[in-house]
């Protein structure tokens, strides 16, 4: 992977099959959740922002990392109780589907709390 990447094609360019069809997928989710948030390039990672950073996501060797801010996480801890998380971050395993509906929960709750700030 280049050290900096300049957008998300670029960082897609540099995974695995495997993870650049999981990450193309997810970012295609976040699209519709949120149409008119911009792709950013933020901590070497891909993400959103409309109004502020909305999410950020990665891949790893054996999970995607999804980062929308601890408030989603904390609002749907119950949902993501299967998954690993963190304060900041929850992992969803490479060979298994993505959860699109709960991801677009956490979306769309972060475009209100972008747009409930300005």
């Amino acid at each position: 992977m280049p050290a900096k990447p300049r957008n998300i094609a670029e960082y897609l360019a540099s995974l695995s099959k495997e993870k650049r069809a999981a990450l193309q997928k997810l970012r295609k989710d976040i699209k519709v959740a949120a149409p008119k948030a911009e792709e950013t390039i933020s901590y070497n990672m891909p993400g959103f922002r409309l109004g502020g950073m909305l999410v950020w996501f990665a891949g790893y060797k054996n999970h995607i990392g999804f980062y929308p801010k601890p408030s989603a996480l904390k609002a749907f801890s119950k949902e993501l109780s299967i998954y690993k998380s963190s304060k900041g971050a929850v992992q969803f395993p490479l060979d298994k589907p993505l959860p699109v509906g709960l991801i677009t929960k956490m979306v769309k709750l972060r475009v209100k709390e972008n747009a409930e700030k300005v």
